[in-house]
């Protein structure tokens, strides 16, 4: 346990964290991956590359260091981490290496203010979130071994269909390559897959929400292609599924994870808002409820993208639409271009950005949970509308594809 003297200085060390924790942790992640460059096939290499990993990193080290006091108030933010690290198969020999860099880079980032003193508390202090995390996860393997069809490690998996679903977004279903049954996922939830990309010469892992509905012989990840430009790298693990991995093909996948899930213990109704490739795990939440017998929950989902023609599963959402009087479906087009004739005259079709004060009527539902999954602009502006009207925060859920940054305050 921490002393009360060195609770106090890990919580002296919070405004220099507030200030600098993106330089500890750019150091962090330099050091280690030239010390141990083989968790390079571990660790998602783009997102090194656009900084969202070292942002989210020097965002839950400030957090621990805020609730060093009562680090339990923090469990819901470390189970979803525990849910994307046992995804990952993370073992307790790599917390050693991560705590090993993680000190040394304290002590290199802060030079003479990091007394042997300081070195001694965070040292206990990362033990003490380490032993955690470590239990937390042992836990979640145990369970998720326990499910039917379940497996532990990477499996692998083949590719036995892809089926473009828009200009940008494929569809892959992956069958288990030893013909044997998969456990079936929560609706909401990721897959991890890993390929190995030779021109970097390593594995890399990624996580696509699953796009079908439960079942125990396959699964669906639909993945958006992503061109680069100039203020992004081109996406490449996506770019690499759409352009060299053919049906046939294998791919190695750890099972399901995440737990922005369908909430099956409730029937109030149901807010889905998304932007993009976000409505992915939406499609395998109205994939189970259009087949669950007795669904008499209410389905609100309103949807932005680009255009009609990056929009994936239009056909299929439409058709879930017609046949059930308990969901209500609505996009927003941000480029109109040339409406088909199915969208000329549809109401459920609005040109522009999604504005959450214009449908209103249709989103406000007082007892309604609120789930919201797409970028992180598209997300903030959506907690911020939603807030704005009147729903509580408490209400809200959301899924941000790649390390969280976003605070719900």
């Amino acid at each position: 346990m921490l002393s009360t003297t060195e609770i106090g200085l890990i919580k002296a060390t919070v405004p220099i964290l507030r200030e600098h924790g993106l330089l500890l942790t750019q150091h962090f992640y330099k050091r280690m991956f030239q010390h141990n460059p083989e968790l390079r096939n571990t660790f998602n290499m783009g997102n090194q590359q656009n900084g969202t990993q070292q942002t989210a990193l020097a965002l839950a080290v400030l957090a621990y260091a805020e609730n060093i006091e009562n680090p339990g108030v923090l469990l819901p933010v470390l189970q979803r981490i525990g849910d994307k690290h046992t995804s990952l198969q993370i073992t307790a020999e790599q917390y050693d290496i991560v705590g090993n860099h993680l000190l040394a880079s304290i002590g290199e980032v802060l030079g003479d203010a990091a007394t042997a003193d300081l070195i001694t508390a965070w040292a206990k202090a990362y033990a003490q979130l380490a032993d955690l995390m470590i239990n937390l996860e042992k836990s979640i393997y145990l369970r998720k071994a326990a499910a039917p069809g379940a497996w532990t490690g990477w499996r692998k998996f083949i590719i036995d269909k892809k089926v473009q679903e828009s200009d940008e977004i494929t569809s892959f279903y992956l069958r288990p390559e030893d013909g044997l049954d998969v456990s079936e996922h929560q609706p909401g939830q990721y897959l991890s897959i890993k390929v190995f990309i030779t021109a970097l010469g390593i594995y890399q892992p990624r996580q696509y929400s699953i796009s079908s509905a439960p079942n125990s012989a396959y699964y669906r990840i639909s993945v958006k292609r992503e061109p680069g430009n100039e203020e992004k790298e081109s996406g490449t693990v996506s770019n690499f599924l759409h352009d060299q991995l053919a049906e046939g093909a294998i791919i190695e996948a750890t099972t399901p994870a995440g737990d922005f899930v369908l909430n099956m213990t409730q029937t109030t109704p149901l807010v889905l808002l998304s932007g993009g490739v976000g409505q992915t795990p939406f499609v395998s939440i109205l994939d189970f409820m259009t087949q669950s017998l007795g669904q008499q929950r209410q389905v609100k989902w309103a949807h932005a993208c680009r255009s009609e023609s990056v929009h994936a599963f239009r056909e299929q959402i439409n058709a879930w639409q017609a046949e059930h009087d308990w969901f209500e479906h609505i996009v927003f087009y941000e480029n109109m271009e040339t409406p088909s004739k199915e969208n000329q005259l549809s109401k459920d079709t609005r040109s522009g950005r999604m504005d959450v004060a214009e449908i209103s009527e249709m989103l406000l539902i007082p007892e309604a949970e609120y789930y919201l999954c797409g970028p992180k602009p598209f997300i903030e502006k959506a907690i911020n509308d939603l807030s704005a009207l009147g729903i509580d925060r408490k209400k809200l859920f959301f899924e941000e594809f790649g390390p969280q940054t976003i605070q719900m305050n």
